[in-house]
Formats: C-alpha cells, structure tokens, sequence
C-alpha cells in the first residue's frame, strides 16, 4: 500500500511538471507568434492616418482650385524660378475683357481645338499622339493651364499624376471662360515674358485689346517654344504655322467650337 502511495504521488508530480512545462512552450509560442504578426490596431491606426492624409490632401487641392476661380494667380512656381534665374520677369494680369477674342481663338486652336467639346482630357487627341509617338498636342488647354499654375515644369510620372487628378476638378469648378483667361495670363511667351499683357507691348507695342489676327497668331504659334521663336520676327515656318492658327480659329468661330469661352 505505501509503495502503491508512493508511486501515484511521483506519477502526480511527473504529471504536473510535463503540464507547467507545456503551458510555458505555449506562452512562449504564443509570443513569438505575436511578435512577428503585426498587431491589428497598429494595422488600424496606419490605415486612418493613410485615409485622413488622402482625405486633407484632397480639401487643400480642392480649396486651392476654388480660390482659383475668383482669385488670379499673382504668381506660379515656373515664373518664381525663372524670376530668380533672370532678376526678374515681366507680367501684368488683364481680365479677359481685356484681351482681343481673336487672341482667344487664336491660342485654342492652336493648342486645343476642340476645348470646348471636352472635360478636360481629348481622348481622340490622345490616341493620336501615342500613336505617332508624339505627347505633343495630348495635352489640353486645361491641363496645361493646371500644369502652369499649380505644378511644375518637367515630364515627370509623377507630375502628370497630379495633373490629371486636379484637372476635373479645374473644369468642374471653373467656367471654359476662366481656363482661357488663366492661360492667357500665365503662358510663357518669350524668356522673362508671361502673359498675353507682357507679350503684346514685348513684340508689337500694344495692349492685348489691340492685337489683330496676324498678331494674334503669331503669338499663338510661339507658345511651343517660346525661348527660341519670336513672334515679331517671325521664321518662314513659323508664318507658315500662324496661317494655319488663323484658319483655324476661323474654322472654331464658324462651326460653334469657341462659344464656350467667348460668351
């Protein structure tokens, strides 16, 4: 009978110490395995803050633009730099009222024939260009318009990113009238020279009120590269570009394309 006491007692203590020893390898695992797995609420946490820096991102860009269409552009990241560069550039703001409508319907049918027509994005436009290997002429008067105030110059993925996400709201939240107004003000037109104002007294002596056709398409037709080509004194190909500027802003007049920025 003692023996057989005994026995159940070691066996009582074997059983106990295998238990307290199972139950530490399973806290431990337990650990590791909590360790290594990130922990849901750090998950939760990094995805609210995600959200609400998207969500903040979005307001600013949003109020950024809607300031925009009542408050004109003093200024734009490309004429700072350059200002510095130079010591200074040369820019007066002129409301659209301001600016003869050929000057309007000279620079939409140079760089966007078909503004009136679209949301900001020329699809067939775009097409075209991947197909002839070219981005020139993919890019609407709106995208540059967004590009020249709130960007910066560069081909870039990630600027053209920026450019199309701000884009719709551009021409969401302001009138076709206001685009042209802006881009007008804010093009480069000769190095240190922006804006229709500046660009018309730079190359004819004349307020932008005053630019008749053969001016106005002149001055269209240097806005591709405005650092090489002038438009008082003008190229063979560059008149030979104006030309076509002047038939076409004829052609948006007649068919209806320019009576989204001109009423």
């Amino acid at each position: 009978m003692l023996l057989h006491a005994f026995m159940r007692t070691v066996h009582k203590w074997f059983a106990r110490a295998y238990s307290c020893s199972m139950v530490k390898r399973t806290t431990r695992s337990r650990s590791k395995a909590a360790e290594s797995t990130p922990r849901p609420a750090l998950r939760n946490r990094l995805r609210r803050v995600v959200w609400r820096t998207v969500a903040v991102s979005f307001l600013v860009v949003t109020a950024a633009v809607l300031l925009g269409r009542v408050v004109n552009p003093p200024t734009t990241i490309y004429m700072f730099t350059e200002g510095r560069r130079l010591g200074g550039v040369d820019h007066q703001w002129v409301p659209m009222g301001g600016i003869a409508p050929v000057m309007a319907r000279a620079v939409v049918a140079a760089e966007d024939a078909n503004f009136c027509q679209h949301w900001g994005f020329d699809v067939r436009a775009i097409k075209l260009a991947i197909a002839e290997g070219s981005n020139r002429g993919a890019s609407t008067l709106s995208q540059q318009t967004v590009k020249n105030v709130y960007l910066w110059h560069g081909r870039t993925w990630v600027r053209k990113a920026l450019e199309a996400m701000i884009t719709p709201l551009v021409e969401a939240l302001w009138s076709k009238r206001r685009i042209v107004e802006v881009y007008l003000n804010v093009a480069e037109f000769d190095e240190g020279v922006f804006g229709v104002e500046a660009a018309a007294r730079h190359y004819f002596g004349i307020g932008p009120e005053a630019l008749n056709e053969r001016q106005a398409s002149q001055l269209a037709a240097v806005l591709p590269s405005p650092k090489t080509r002038s438009a008082s004194r003008p190229t063979a190909n560059l008149k030979k570009r104006a030309a076509q500027i002047r038939s076409g802003a004829a052609t948006i007049r007649a068919d209806g394309r320019a009576a989204c920025f001109e009423s």
